[in-house]
């Protein structure tokens, strides 16, 4: 078990300037407010942060930028994901991952493998990496679930395969995991909503969109949740259990992106074919952060 990652990461998003270019002193801001918030580690080119828009001369910058802003020295999680396993393999094999955790890879979208396929992906994945990997399931986004059997086969033959981030919003997928999983391999939500009951069940954390904003409600959450101090856990949750409902009314990153620029962190500006949150939705957001001193 790779103990560094463990507890609450922050799947950051990749701020824009108003011309559509990367707002780098953003992102540093956005490093400093998550790191300074109690954040565990950081996840770089993920979901949340639009990464089939970015082109690779900005995704090398973006990285380099978090690892320069990273101050506290905390872990880093390097989203690297594909729907061509050789293309990601070579990727891979190209990549300066120095500094790197682990890498966190999506199940591959669009193809709709099937389970052997996905094991196979996965397997050459975690043959090409010279780190840790977390596997990724978001069926939502993918169109395509790695079941808990899949993962689990995974774990237990790729040695450096060391935790998935789950977000097909099943519990009962959670438990599965968790009762099968081998010795040290990590479960992590990928859900904000349901942390609280996957640590609860015995999950080890949560990759989080809304910490992004609130980073200090968050990290205090998980931790109360770890030490079984649940009444507290509900009062904090109760605190931003509305505005994190309101972030993903929109879409991802929609909603975070309008919380952050309420928050004065960066602009409420997101690449085609994602557009910024309705006038409506933002207000709605920024009195919740006002109401709640959020």
């Amino acid at each position: 078990m790779n103990s560094r990652l463990q507890g609450l990461g922050v799947a950051l998003v990749t701020p824009f300037l108003e011309n559509g270019e990367v707002d780098y002193d953003a992102l540093v801001r956005l490093v400093d407010h998550v790191s300074d918030g109690g954040v565990d580690y950081l996840v770089v080119l993920g979901t949340t942060g639009e990464t089939p828009t970015l082109e690779n001369k900005e995704k090398n910058l973006i990285f380099e930028t978090v690892k320069k802003a990273n101050k506290k020295n905390l872990p880093i999680v390097l989203g690297m994901g594909g729907n061509a396993t050789d293309k990601l393999i070579r990727q891979i094999k190209a990549a300066d991952l120095d500094g790197v955790d682990a890498i966190l890879s999506v199940a591959p979208y669009y193809n709709r493998p099937s389970q052997q396929g996905l094991y196979e992906h996965y397997k050459a994945v975690a043959e090409a990496a010279p780190c840790d990997v977390i596997l990724y399931n978001v069926p939502g986004r993918t169109g395509v679930n790695l079941l808990p059997d899949t993962a689990i086969r995974l774990a237990n033959e790729c040695k450096n395969i060391i935790a998935i981030k789950e977000a097909s919003g099943k519990i009962e997928q959670f438990d599965e995991l968790l009762a099968k999983r081998p010795e040290g391999f990590m479960v992590i939500s990928g859900d904000d909503g349901m942390a609280l009951e996957v640590i609860k069940h015995g999950g080890d954390g949560l990759i989080s969109v809304a910490a992004n904003a609130f980073p200090e409600q968050y990290a205090q959450m998980i931790t109360k949740q770890f030490d079984k101090e649940y009444d507290t856990t509900q009062q904090l949750w109760e605190k931003v259990a509305a505005v994190t409902k309101l972030l993903f009314e929109e879409g991802n990153p929609t909603g975070i992106k309008a919380a952050l620029a309420a928050k004065g962190i960066c602009n409420n500006k997101l690449r085609l074919p994602l557009v910024p949150s309705s006038d409506s939705l933002y207000e709605r957001i920024r009195e919740l952060i006002l109401r709640e001193n959020l």
